[in-house]
């Protein structure tokens, strides 16, 4: 932080200290609003390295080079918000049902739908927590155990076992690797390059999404003006 020592403390100096830790403040909630929104909100279809593995990685890394950003704060918080996500995904699948999932993006989203209701009634429980680390997995298989009638409290433990593997474990990994040579003195140019190939690759896969959903609606289109016209 960028406070001063000393009981005379300047109002000047007072204030810059405050605004350090609002700094900080802003840079939890950035974290954990974006591992939250990853599934509660399904951002990470679009975004899932921004709101995954990457971003966590890269927010422990920069805790550990900036000043007054605490990483077990950091981690816990963003086990807390995977948690949070997790279950706003299984009570809107339990709400909703499979329509919900069916009309989420194109023929490509559909088709890792597919595949992950395959990996959740394989695996079961197993699979909340598994599907953490795999960018489809984890906006889906929330949703899929809500509408598969997992039981809310088996739901739960996997849950949590998840969160804290995942989280608040990738986090702690991202802010330990810091201490190794190299990696501490280019922490913010690694974490940059992470969070940026991130958003392009998000951005990416939204157009391409964007892009096969016109063409299905194009292709309906022709396929009913031609059985009008038959």
């Amino acid at each position: 932080m960028l406070r001063t020592a000393g009981v005379g403390m300047s109002v000047s100096d007072e204030l810059v200290g405050l605004l350090g830790d609002v700094g900080v403040v802003l840079f939890y909630l950035i974290v954990w609003g974006l591992v939250f929104a990853g599934t509660a909100l399904f951002v990470g279809i679009f975004v899932p390295f921004v709101t995954g593995d990457s971003l966590l990685f890269a927010s422990g890394l920069i805790a550990a080079s900036a000043s007054g950003i605490d990483i077990w704060i950091l981690a816990i918080g963003t086990g807390i918000a995977a948690f949070l996500g997790d279950q706003v995904g299984f009570l809107i699948g339990r709400r909703y049902g499979r329509p919900y999932l069916d009309k989420r993006g194109g023929a490509r989203t559909q088709k890792a739908i597919a595949k992950t209701e395959w990996f959740y009634n394989t695996f079961g429980w197993w699979s909340v927590v598994i599907a953490r680390f795999v960018p489809w997995g984890r906006v889906f298989v929330p949703v899929i155990a809500g509408f598969g009638k997992m039981a809310y409290m088996r739901f739960i433990t996997a849950n949590l076992v998840g969160a804290l593997a995942w989280g608040v474990g990738i986090t702690v990994i991202g802010y330990f690797a810091a201490s190794i040579p190299g990696v501490k003195a280019g922490s913010y140019v690694i974490a940059g390059i992470v969070i940026t190939a991130s958003i392009i690759a998000g951005i990416r896969a939204w157009r391409a999404d964007r892009a096969e959903r016109a063409e299905e609606t194009l292709r309906a289109s022709v396929a009913g003006t031609h059985t009008s016209e038959g």
